[in-house]
């Protein structure tokens, strides 16, 4: 056979097909299981062996390693994970990728458009959400199976070409050259599963020998970190030395299989006859084995790893609010209702300091000027107040619906989601700050002295209203409602003097950056609706107060 008479269209395509099908099954079982599994994600990862499973876990759902990988470190980024969290997490995500190669191992290749037909069927013709996503499933299911089968006869016939023949024979004399060609590929379709899939492939077809096959293998762990790497590029330093972790964690494991590669490949054999399991199941059982056993060998050395990468990668993480609100607990919601509101505004309290911290930190932006890892920490404040958000607000809508609760409480709880939605509102719009400050750093352009001087007197205005405000929630007393006033005045005032301003500096030519010059009134209403926001926190308190107590102050 010539290399011109292969037919590539059915090896392209049919890896396309099969790249697609994992692709298409892991975001159908994302949406099946997703908020299930984000809800796992935050509550189970506290301990390194939990965290590990839900490695498993999360991998199996996304069907690739380097994806759940990806996943981690956004996590990282977003400050809802530290470093030994995703340490465990990482090591689970080795062993779920491995889920793949087992599936395709089953060799249903002949039932394979049949189970495309019926993942079309429920994706077409389903009336529920959860049964196309559902079909999502199926069809990606089939599609892998069906892209394999229209490049496995075809690749069986690559064994006849001179070329690949000798490249196979050189992969079995070296295996070193095996390890690189595996790594090589995954970086390329940055799919470990897939590279995976095609050994097993040419293994059955006979075209590559099991010492060929194994280091190819090995390669492909190294290969797929490439993926974390470039998820982690511009990100925090946590972020940098997760994908760090994941890259020595995974050298480590390969560079042991490169080591023992002649005994472990006369076991894995042993296991075959012993079995009498296919070709393509034995590299998927070599697979498991390998990842288990790496595993089970680093994972006692888990801190030390983490010691390690914080050595390779220095630097210090800047200090970051605290949050942890996983402790809500609803038994106590149930019995004691007024109990389980305390623990909320507790809660909420973190949330208060979170928002403050994180305009804060939008004023420091603006006057460095910041830059896009400034940007990022900024993010990860919001991701933050989100997470704070939806866990109170859940918490408490669930508390008001299945437990008993006096009418008073009730209206305490009324006004505590109020407050918590006016304060994530604040977090949204300070990122639309750090956003806007962005752009003029991203172009290269400047505020002006008298326009930063503006912007920052609105900030003071800003956290002074804020501060009032919080104290009106926290002490539910109307005395510091009239100074609240006074400064939403201020800020109004100061927001057309700002205006004016920048109009005059216009006329005159001072304004010399087109970006900046085009959102400064952004800024200046974005952050008189902060303090509109404020008086919002301030007014809904009151108005729950009976109306003695508010004549009486």
């Amino acid at each position: 056979m010539s290399f011109a008479a292969i037919r590539w269209d059915m090896i392209l395509g049919g890896f396309g097909l099969f790249m697609f099908g994992i692709q298409f099954m892991g975001n159908g079982l994302k949406s099946v299981a997703g908020d299930q599994m984000r809800h796992y994600i935050d509550r189970y990862t506290t301990k390194p062996l939990s965290a590990m499973w839900i490695g498993i876990l999360l991998t199996i759902l996304m069907q690739s390693s380097s994806a759940s990988t990806a996943i981690v470190i956004g996590f990282v980024r977003a400050g809802l994970m530290n470093l030994h969290q995703a340490a465990g997490l990482v090591m689970g995500a080795n062993i779920g990728t491995t889920f793949t190669a087992f599936l395709i191992s089953l060799n249903i290749d002949r039932y394979s458009l049949y189970i495309v037909f019926l993942g079309c069927m429920l994706i077409c013709f389903a009336k529920r959400r959860r049964f196309q996503y559902i079909g999502d499933v199926v069809l990606g299911f089939g599609l892998i199976f069906f892209g394999l089968s229209a490049m496995g006869d075809t690749l069986a016939g690559l064994k006849e070409l001179p070329e690949f023949e000798n490249f196979a024979l050189r992969m079995s004399g070296n295996s070193w050259l095996s390890m690189v060609t595996g790594a090589l590929m995954t970086m390329i379709v940055q799919s470990s599963a897939a590279t995976i899939g095609v050994i097993q492939k040419l293994y059955n077809a006979n075209a590559i020998t099991l010492t060929a096959a194994l280091p190819f293998m090995f390669g492909a762990n190294i290969g797929t970190t490439i993926t974390g790497i470039l998820a982690a590029m511009g990100g925090s330093l946590g972020a940098r030395r997760t994908a760090g972790l994941h890259t020595i964690f995974n050298i480590f494991a390969t560079g042991i299989g490169m080591l023992v590669l002649i005994p472990y490949t006369s076991f894995v054999t042993f296991i075959q006859e012993a079995l009498h399991l296919s070709p393509m199941m034995e590299i998927a059982v070599s697979n498991i084995i390998f990842k288990i056993g790496a595993t089970i060998i680093f994972f006692p050395f888990l801190k030390q790893m983490v010691e390690l990468i914080c050595k390779i990668v220095p630097g210090k993480e800047p200090d970051r609010p605290q949050v942890d609100i996983n402790n809500l607990d609803m038994a106590v919601g149930y019995l004691l209702p007024a109990a389980a509101i305390g623990e909320a505004e507790k809660a909420m309290d973190q949330m208060i300091k979170i928002v403050r911290h994180e305009i804060r930190e939008t004023q420091e932006f603006l006057n460095k000027p910041g830059t896009a890892d400034d940007k990022q920490m900024i993010d990860q404040d919001e991701s933050l107040i989100n997470n704070c958000d939806k866990k109170i607000t859940q918490f408490l809508i669930n508390v008001s619906v299945r437990a008993s609760i006096p009418p008073n409480d009730k209206e305490r709880m009324r006004v505590d989601l109020d407050v918590i939605k006016n304060l994530e509102r604040l977090g949204d719009l300070g990122i639309n700050l750090a956003e806007f400050y962005m752009l003029v750093t991203e172009d290269d352009g400047f505020f002006t002295p008298d326009a930063i001087e503006d912007i920052n007197t609105m900030y003071d205005i800003f956290f002074n209203m804020y501060d009032l405000a919080i104290e009106i929630y926290r002490q539910q007393d109307r005395t510091f409602l009239y100074a609240l006033n006074q400064f939403e005045d201020s800020m109004d005032a100061m927001e057309v003097k700002a205006r004016t301003g920048h109009f005059a500096r216009m006329q005159h030519n001072e304004c010399q950056s087109p970006i900046a010059g085009s959102v400064y009134c952004d800024i200046l209403g974005t952050l008189e609706r902060m303090g509109d926001h404020c008086c919002n926190i301030a007014k809904i308190t009151l108005s729950a107060m009976p109306q003695e107590t508010l004549l009486k102050h």
